[in-house]
């Protein structure tokens, strides 16, 4: 209890918390101060992939923890080259720019679309998101994400952002045809919306709208990125092919860092001080990176989507479940009982989950042993039974 009195005395009042103090953790099991055991369908919002104190990406960060756990950008540093090197590689991008969070990836994105739109002549091009989108809480990517719920207390929000509805492939095609557009940006998988995806049709239009009118396509892969999606991103379900990507929470598997996936046409946009990040491609987030990236396989995606067939196959149709939507383990469930009345339950039976929307959320370890992925189901179930 001196912790939740600590928090509230000291900490901003930002969050609102869940009455558990959280004290340890192995894999997808973790523990709070009075030692009750959960199994862990959250990872920190989809960061902690491979669970929680995974050993291999432990064994990594404490190596370069204890060999050089910070350098400025002005040096080269082994981690943060072979990290960028892995990534270009397994998604054919041509460079790199590593920040803190998701929010500063998108933040660079948007960036770099700006610079590559002023760079063909074109002056204060703008960017198309879409509606019910979310892309960070820095006032850029407020103004890119497509729900006002996050812009009222913060006005004026920054100008240069049209949103189109992802039903309407007309108003993308009008807003592009204005003219004076510098890229489209979309989630595969929007993940604070509700854990919708996207229908193929939609993205297919922008992936052809961008490429004819040479539009920039920029995809938010922060959450849904990773292998979480059954892919190593989820643009590539689609058959996407994105001049920019951008990633982070499952990236790091627990410590903080972000990523901005640059493809041919903007590879050079950057130039020497025309960006820049103190902390970015710290060599001990990057270390740690290296270790969850090498390790997303092709045996490793399946079992991510063998996983996510299970718990769609259990859930789909079960009584209290309306629906099931989602990609690979980022689901959302809808209840007939109120989400938060659901978590509370689970979490009150020893599982726990987050909410998206009017949605249960479900993003468990992409490794999640089965039997606790079963327990946790069978939980879920009967509360939403209910």
């Amino acid at each position: 209890m001196d912790t939740v009195r600590k928090d509230n005395e000291y900490i901003a009042n930002t969050y609102s918390r869940f009455p558990l103090t959280l004290s340890r953790g192995r894999g997808s099991l973790l523990y709070d101060e009075n030692g009750n055991e959960y199994i862990d369908l959250g990872t920190g919002i989809a960061v902690n992939g491979f669970g929680v104190a995974d050993p291999v990406w432990a064994g990594a960060v404490m190596t370069q923890a204890n060999t050089l756990p910070h350098v400025s950008n002005l040096y080269y540093s082994a981690p943060c080259a072979e990290l960028a090197e892995l990534l270009c590689q397994k998604t054919g991008m041509k460079k790199v720019f590593f920040s803190n969070s998701g929010a500063e990836a998108n933040e660079c994105a948007i960036k770099a679309a700006r610079k590559y739109a002023e760079n063909k002549g074109l002056t204060g091009a703008k960017i198309i998101t879409l509606k019910n989108s979310f892309h960070g809480r820095t006032l850029a990517t407020l103004a890119a994400t497509g729900q006002d719920t996050f812009h009222k207390d913060y006005l004026p929000m920054p100008e240069g952002f049209v949103c189109v509805d992802p039903d309407e492939p007309e108003a993308l095609e009008s807003a592009v045809a204005e003219g004076n557009i510098a890229a489209i940006m979309l989630e595969v998988v929007q993940g604070e919306g509700g854990v919708v995806p996207l229908k193929p049709e939609f993205a297919a239009k922008a992936a052809a709208l961008a490429a004819e009118n040479d539009v920039l396509l920029i995809c938010d892969e922060v959450q849904i990125g990773n292998g979480r999606s059954g892919a190593l991103y989820g643009y590539m379900n689609y058959g996407l092919k994105p001049d920019i990507v951008t990633t982070a929470k499952g990236l790091g598997g627990g410590l903080p860092i972000g990523a901005t996936l640059l493809g041919e046409k903007v590879a050079g946009v950057f130039t020497p001080g025309s960006h820049g990040s103190t902390f970015g491609g710290n060599p001990v987030c990057c270390a740690g990176a290296i270790s969850i990236i090498k390790r997303i396989d092709e045996p490793l995606l399946e079992g991510v989507r063998e996983r996510s067939a299970f718990i769609i196959s259990a859930l789909d149709g079960a009584k209290g479940v309306k629906s099931v939507s989602g990609m690979g383990l980022m689901l959302g469930v809808e209840t007939e009982r109120p989400a938060s009345d659901v978590i509370a339950d689970c979490m009150a039976e020893g599982v726990l989950v987050i909410k998206a929307k009017n949605k249960v959320r479900l993003l468990p370890a992409l490794n999640i042993p089965f039997d606790l992925l079963e327990r946790a189901i069978a939980i879920l179930k009967e509360v939403c039974a209910k």
